[in-house]
């Protein structure tokens, strides 16, 4: 059974408003919100996707991508259905663009996923595949106990929470990878049905907070490969939040698309152009899938960790630099 939202508040003649995300969602009784994963039954809010997982695996943490968060480790991810963008880009959209209508989904509690962790030997777990925000409710019940029981969390999210959202998640957040996609508003009208404005924001009061923070990009040729967008972009996590937040450069993969299978994949030069870019606007860690993976000691230059995809194959434990000390690692 539908699960009861948690924020939301009724409006007029069985309306209601979800408070979730910055869509604020005006949804009539009988209807679902943009991220289709919540209904207005008879003027009540209920999530659809509460306690029903599409997926759940054991990734390398750096798959999310985090490389300075518990590195070498593994985390127990899930996700569920709907997402509250319509990325024609996205990878995902067979989950993240679904209602899971015709989906047989067995119900997994909360106490049930933390145990799955501890029983794997996860030290984490991360809310992922499609946008955590969506499923708040269910990923905050396995959060209370997942801290509880000294395990992480991590969410991999677009962002667009809203403030009601992020003071419910916020004190049982360590980790947060956060998709920028561009620097231009007209990308994410057009791209993701979105604003820009509420991820900046949210940006801002993230670096802020206690928890660790890296984020992602992805280089779509013609779309959001502009080496003065980019730069813009690198600019912004330098001045407004830290030029030490990792920023990780992702390609562009067509066949894999919702919608821009007719566009072009990214070439190599391109990110390499990217990331040129990003240590010139004065980011001390850049990361790509190509050429760029390793972390260096923005110190002294020594290796810190030796990476070769999602495997590490050297790196020094106690998350500081075994040539001058510097703190490079969080280790939760």
């Amino acid at each position: 059974m539908p699960e009861e939202a948690k924020l939301y508040h009724v409006l007029p003649d069985k309306a209601v408003q979800c408070d979730l995300c910055h869509h604020f969602c005006r949804i009539r009784a009988g209807r679902s919100g943009f991220c289709r994963a919540r209904i207005n039954r008879g003027g009540k809010l209920f999530t659809l996707s509460y306690g029903r997982p599409v997926s759940i695996g054991i990734d390398p943490v750096e798959k999310k991508p985090l490389y300075h968060f518990l590195p070498g480790t593994r985390t127990l991810s899930l996700g569920t259905f709907g997402c509250n963008f319509r990325c024609g880009n996205c990878q995902n959209w067979e989950i993240s663009q679904s209602s899971g209508e015709g989906m047989e989904l067995p119900f997994r509690s909360p106490d049930s996923i933390v145990q799955e962790a501890l029983d794997a030997g996860c030290p984490s777990i991360s809310y992922t595949y499609n946008e955590p925000t969506t499923f708040a409710e269910y990923a905050l019940d396995i959060m209370k106990p997942a801290r509880s029981n000294g395990l992480k969390n991590i969410w991999v999210s677009n962002g667009y929470m809203s403030d009601h959202c992020l003071n419910a998640v916020e004190p049982l957040l360590d980790a947060i990878n956060i998709d920028l996609k561009s620097m231009a508003e007209s990308f994410y009208r057009r791209i993701c049905s979105t604003l820009q404005h509420p991820v900046l924001s949210n940006l801002k009061r993230l670096v802020r907070s206690n928890a660790h923070i890296e984020i992602t990009t992805l280089v779509i040729p013609g779309f959001s490969d502009s080496p003065e967008m980019l730069r813009r972009l690198a600019e912004f996590i330098v001045n407004e939040l830290d030029p030490e937040t990792p920023w990780h450069i992702s390609a562009f993969a067509p066949e894999f698309s919702w919608k821009m299978t007719d566009s072009d994949a990214t070439p190599a030069e391109t990110i390499e152009c990217a990331f040129e870019v990003g240590k010139k606007a004065g980011l001390t860690y850049v990361y790509d899938a190509f050429n760029h993976q390793d972390t260096f000691c923005p110190q002294c230059g020594t290796v810190v960790i030796h990476r070769s995809g999602y495997t590490i194959l050297r790196h020094d434990m106690n998350g500081c630099c075994p040539g001058c000390g510097k703190t490079i690692i969080t280790l939760g």
